[in-house]
C-alpha cells in the first residue's frame, strides 16, 4: 500500500513539474505571438519527455544517491519526501508562480537528511552555488544580449522582413530545446526519490516521469506559460531567442553533469534581465517580480521544513521539534506583524 501510494505521489510531482517548469519553457515563443497557447504545450510535452528518457539519468543518480546516501531512503521515508514537495510545488501552480522544481526536490531530501544527519555537506553546498550563479549569469547575459540586439547593424539585420519568419522558428526551436533540457534536468525530482529507496528501477523511473511531466504540461501549464509570456515583459522574436538558448544551454550542460539547476528561474531571470535593459530599474519594481523572487526564497526552505516535520512526525514519533518549530513560526508572524503595525501612521496604531 505505502509502495504504490509513494509511486501515486511521485507521478503527481511529475505532472505538477510540468504545469510548474516545463510549460515555463514555451513562455518565450508564446508571449511573441509566433504561436498559440494550445500548440505551444503541445509541443513542449513531447519535448519534455524525450528529453527526459533520452538524457535523465544522471540527475536521477545525484537526487537518489548523491545528496544523501540511497540506504537513507525507505518507501515511507521516498512517500514523504514526495508528499512534501509535491505540496509546495502544487501551491505555487495554484497560484500561476513557475517555480524551481529543483529547489523544492532538493528542499525535502536536506530535510529527511538532516533529521538522520546523513547529508552530503559538499554535495549540496556545489548545488546551491549552481543555484545562485546560474540565474544571476542569465540575467547578465540577457542584459548584454540586448544592448547588442540594439546596436544599429543587428538592428537593420532583424527589421529585414525575411528575417521574420527565420527567427520565428528558430523562436520555437529554442523554446523546444528549453522543454528538452528541462525534462532533462527536472524529471528526477520526481522520480529520484523513488529510484534510491528501490521502488523503480532508473529506467522505469525515468520513463514514467518523462510521460506524467508531459501530461503535467498539458493538464497544468495554461497559467504558467501566461505569467512567462506576458505578465513581465514583452519580448521581440530575437530577444526570445536568447532567453530561451541561454537556458537551454545552461541546463543542458548541468544535466550531462548530473546537477540539478533552477530552469525555471534561469529562464525568467533571463526575461527580467531584457526587461531591465529596456525599462531600468522599474521592472524590479513589478509585483509579479517581487512575487516569483519571494517565492524562490520560500519555496526550498518550505520544502525541507515539511519534510523534516513529517519524518519527525510519522516515522520517528517525535513530537519535540515540531513543537520548537511551532514556536519560531509564532515568532516570526508575530515579528512580521509588529513591523507592519509600526509602518501605520502612528494615529492608526491606538
Amino acid at each position: 500500500m505505502l509502495l504504490m501510494l509513494a509511486i501515486i505521489i511521485g507521478l503527481f510531482f511529475a505532472m505538477n513539474i510540468g504545469g510548474s517548469g516545463a510549460a515555463a519553457s514555451m513562455g518565450i515563443a508564446y508571449g511573441s505571438g509566433v504561436i498559440k497557447k494550445g500548440l505551444s504545450l503541445l509541443l513542449c510535452s513531447i519535448a519534455v519527455f524525450l528529453g527526459a528518457w533520452l538524457g535523465g539519468g544522471e540527475v536521477v543518480k545525484t537526487i537518489g544517491s548523491g545528496i544523501v546516501p540511497s540506504s537513507t531512503f525507505t518507501v515511507p521515508l521516498a512517500l514523504i519526501v514526495l508528499a512534501s514537495a509535491s505540496l509546495s510545488l502544487f501551491l505555487a501552480n495554484i497560484f500561476g508562480i513557475p517555480l524551481s522544481t529543483s529547489e523544492v526536490a532538493v528542499g525535502a531530501v536536506v530535510g529527511a537528511g538532516i533529521v538522520y544527519q546523513s547529508v552530503f555537506v559538499g554535495s549540496l553546498l556545489w548545488i546551491m552555488l549552481f543555484w545562485l550563479l546560474t540565474p544571476f549569469a542569465a540575467f547578465l547575459i540577457a542584459i548584454a544580449a540586448s544592448y547588442f540586439l540594439k546596436s544599429n547593424t543587428v538592428q537593420r539585420v532583424v527589421s529585414a522582413r525575411r528575417a521574420v519568419p527565420f527567427l520565428s522558428l528558430l523562436v520555437v526551436f529554442m523554446g523546444l530545446f528549453e522543454a528538452f533540457s528541462a525534462g532533462m534536468n527536472n524529471v528526477a525530482n520526481a522520480v529520484g526519490p523513488l529510484v534510491g529507496a528501490g521502488i523503480l528501477s532508473k529506467g522505469d523511473g525515468i520513463l514514467w516521469g518523462g510521460l506524467f511531466v508531459a501530461i503535467g504540461v498539458l493538464l497544468l501549464g495554461r497559467r504558467v506559460l501566461e505569467t512567462n509570456g506576458k505578465k513581465i515583459t514583452t519580448l521581440k522574436l530575437e530577444e526570445g531567442c536568447v532567453i530561451s538558448g541561454t537556458g537551454a544551454s545552461i541546463v543542458t550542460i548541468a544535466s550531462l553533469f548530473g546537477i540539478p539547476v533552477p530552469l525555471t528561474q534561469i529562464t525568467t531571470s533571463s526575461i527580467i534581465g531584457i526587461g531591465y535593459a529596456k525599462h531600468g530599474k522599474t521592472v524590479l519594481k513589478k509585483d509579479i517580480v517581487v512575487k516569483l523572487l519571494t517565492v524562490w526564497l520560500v519555496s526550498p526552505v518550505l520544502s525541507m521544513v515539511l519534510s523534516y516535520t513529517m519524518i519527525q512526525m510519522v516515522i520517528e514519533h517525535n513530537f519535540y521539534p515540531i513543537i520548537a518549530m511551532a514556536g519560531v513560526l509564532v515568532s516570526v508572524f508575530g515579528v512580521m506583524s509588529l513591523m507592519k503595525r509600526t509602518k501605520q501612521p502612528k494615529e492608526e496604531l491606538f
